[in-house]
């Protein structure tokens, strides 16, 4: 694990309690409720991983008509807060973390989805994250990213841009501390070009405060 990853894994776990500030920002609600009713058509009757499920705030929506659903995520403290959430009975927890999928060796699934991860991804990383998630993928299987888009006023502003092209921002938690967290905002070609050849059926939704990323695999 990088520094990086590991700065941020560490940011996190010490957010979980009071993570989900975040999704009360009236701005963003009216992005929110179309996304979340949205969400559930892409996983009807599929095997769902998720990736980076955090505190879960996705995983009720997108699980509602899934027949199973792996909720995953690297820290204890958020996937606790996700565990007490009124969920679907189609809805399982692993520990995992989201680089190594050696925990769930052997498992298949025919949909992917992960909510305000991507962004976390160091560029250089993202190709081979991406085939090792498909890799644990069957052939027309449904994938679903979707995250945040840069807006002023309302995003925290970024604080500097690394010689690979990431951006970063520095966080302020409730005890002080300040945190450097990775966190990209890919245009919709970018993101694209980026899925590798399995992708196919490219979709890209632009709502004001986020993005979503849909597509199948051969």
């Amino acid at each position: 694990m990088s520094d990086i990853t590991r700065d941020m894994a560490d940011y996190y776990r010490q957010r979980a309690a009071y993570y989900e500030r975040v999704y009360f920002k009236p701005e963003r609600q009216e992005d929110l409720r179309a996304m979340e009713a949205w969400l559930p058509t892409q996983f009807t009757g599929r095997r769902v991983l998720e990736v980076a499920c955090g505190t879960g705030w996705w995983t009720p929506h997108g699980a509602r008509d899934a027949a199973q659903w792996l909720a995953t995520d690297l820290n204890p403290e958020t996937l606790a807060v996700a565990r007490r959430k009124a969920l679907p009975a189609c809805v399982q927890f692993a520990e995992l973390d989201a680089y190594s999928f050696a925990q769930i060796e052997g498992q298949r699934f025919d949909a992917a989805f992960a909510g305000c991860w991507w962004s976390h991804v160091p560029l250089a990383r993202l190709g081979g994250w991406l085939q090792a998630l498909h890799a644990r993928l069957e052939p027309g299987a449904q994938v679903v990213f979707l995250d945040n888009s840069h807006v002023q006023l309302s995003s925290t502003p970024i604080s500097r841009t690394d010689a690979d092209g990431n951006t970063y921002q520095n966080r302020t938690l409730d005890d002080g501390s300040v945190h450097e967290v990775l966190k990209n905002f890919p245009t919709a070609e970018d993101a694209i070009a980026r899925l590798g050849p399995r992708a196919r059926d490219a979709q890209w939704i632009a709502h004001t405060h986020y993005w979503v990323l849909a597509y199948t695999l051969a």
